[in-house]
C-alpha cells in the first residue's frame, strides 16, 4: 500500500507558498496555515 505524506506549512510567504506548490507537485497532501492573506509580505 502506497501512501502520500501530509505536510503542514506554517506561513504562506515567499518560501512557504513555493514549498507548498512543490510538495503538491511531488504528490504530498498539503495544508497551509496563514493568519493573514496568501503570499505573505510581498
Amino acid at each position: 500500500m502506497t501512501t502520500s505524506p501530509h505536510i503542514v506549512i506554517i506561513g504562506s510567504g515567499p518560501g512557504g507558498y513555493v514549498a507548498a506548490i512543490r510538495a503538491a507537485q511531488l504528490g504530498a497532501k498539503v495544508t497551509i496555515l496563514e493568519e493573514q492573506v496568501l503570499g505573505g509580505v510581498c
